[in-house]
């Protein structure tokens, strides 16, 4: 939790964050909370992601656009491939905030060495390395929520007009095919998928306008890391005609490794909403630490609840992840009261396979990336049970942050267009070729 200077600016903030209208529906996050129950039973697939941290200079309408296209565009595929809808969950209109292994951060100033608080994201404070700039700000906490608020009714209007194109793969920019880094038989899989999408899309189309206004209006929902709980806390509220309380800020509020601690603030907050929950789950993670964690956040073994989201890394997924997988289904499976009823189990393979370069750069392999994933695939497989969704973070635009894939960036080319403040994302490339071989290999490819 940030470390404020004054707490009556504190109290001023949460008031008027408390005053303002919310940014979702309890109707909305019921629909989600449906949706994935959907997903738990293996009938649909839930796709999420977005910015590692949204900053404010962003609440623009091309990078918002950007972002919302490259998820449109990665669950067309996913929608090919699987055969089953797909559940969009943006990680944006909210992810404001960020966790930091460190409170401070020290650098080299003019000469001297200089330690300031670290930067919490644009919902806290500043990335300038200064002191103004990096205390912590309240009033950031209003101005977060009202870009929220433009971010999200920027994306209502797209979805609500049908952002048509999207649904004409030969519109999309496949450039990365011709990358020399491609095989001949990955490159013609992948454009024969193209093909194959945009000839089944253009067959629907063809049926008739209830089709095309059916494939043009889609479910959109947000998600975030319920990080700030100042923020959350004021964004929780009762709804007529609805029991207990709901955070109306985001449909998908997630816990992270760093808050899902038994006994602590987070997991105290997050039990006493009404709204589907994510848990961030590391390689630290035992069968009995989540099976816990899951009776109280879900008592009433409601399906739809819990979403878990491993993030363990390439060869710790391998190793670890059977057996957690295989505990936690042991308890789902259990009738009655003993049990913890269904959970949804999706793969987060950005967080635990980030690393330095030796010139002193974030970034993250994409070939880790696709490691983890087919290694989670793996171990659901042999536990019996599926993964049900994947959660990236990425941008739509044309950033050099992670390395590898078709896009050709390396080592040596991340200072192109390296533009996070935080975590490295994937790029509109990297990305939709990730959508190529999650969909390949979940429909029985390799």
């Amino acid at each position: 939790m940030p470390a404020y200077p004054d707490p009556r600016n504190v109290d001023a903030a949460v008031g008027e964050l408390s005053s303002l209208p919310p940014l979702v529906t309890s109707w909305e996050i019921a629909r989600l909370k449906a949706l994935i129950a959907s997903a738990q039973r293996g009938e649909r697939f839930l796709l999420q992601g977005g910015d590692c941290a949204e900053s404010l200079a962003d609440c623009t309408p091309s990078a918002i656009a950007a972002k919302l296209k490259i998820l449109l565009q990665m669950s067309l595929v996913l929608v090919h491939g699987i055969r089953k809808p797909v559940i969009r969950v943006g990680r944006f209109a909210g992810q404001y905030a960020k966790p930091r292994s460190s409170p401070t951060e020290t650098r080299a100033v003019n000469g001297q060495s200089v330690t300031l608080p670290s930067y919490f994201g644009d919902q806290v404070n500043r990335a300038e390395f200064t002191l103004a700039a990096r205390t912590p700000d309240p009033a950031l906490m209003v101005k977060t929520y009202q870009h929220a608020a433009l971010t999200l009714n920027f994306i209502r209007s797209l979805v609500d007009a049908g952002f048509a194109d999207l649904h004409h793969p030969e519109y999309w920019d496949l450039s990365f095919f011709a990358h020399a880094s491609l095989s001949p038989e990955r490159r013609q899989q992948y454009e024969s998928m193209t093909r194959t999408l945009a000839d089944a899309l253009k067959f629907m189309e063809a049926l008739g306008e209830k089709t095309v206004d059916d494939l043009q209006r889609v479910d959109f929902f947000t998600s975030h890391e319920g990080l700030n709980l100042l923020a959350e806390q004021a964004a929780t509220r009762t709804v007529p005609r609805r029991a207990g309380w709901w955070n109306l800020s985001t449909h998908l509020p997630w816990l992270g490794e760093r808050t899902r601690a038994m006994g602590g603030s987070h997991v105290e907050y997050f039990r006493g909403v009404q709204n589907p929950i994510g848990i961030k789950l590391g390689a630290s993670a035992t069968p009995a630490e989540v099976i816990d964690l899951v009776r109280v956040l879900n008592p009433a073994r409601e399906a739809g609840k819990i979403v878990l989201i491993t993030r363990f890394g390439a060869g710790k997924a391998k190793a670890g992840l059977p057996g957690l997988i295989a505990g936690v289904k042991a308890a789902s499976d259990v009738p009655g009261d003993a049990g913890i009823g269904p959970v949804l189990w999706i793969s987060d393979p950005m967080h635990g396979n980030g690393h330095t370069t030796p010139s002193g750069v974030k970034t993250r392999s994409f070939d880790a990336i696709l490691a983890e994933l087919n290694q989670t695939i793996d171990a659901h497989a042999a536990s019996g049970t599926h993964m049900g969704g994947v959660h990236f973070e990425l941008t739509g635009e044309d950033v050099t942050e992670c390395i590898g894939g078709a896009s050709g960036v390396t080592e040596d080319t991340l200072h192109v267009n390296y533009a996070s403040v935080c975590d490295p994302r994937l790029n509109y490339a990297q990305a939709l070729e990730l959508a190529f071989l999650v969909s390949g290999r979940l429909a029985g490819g390799r």
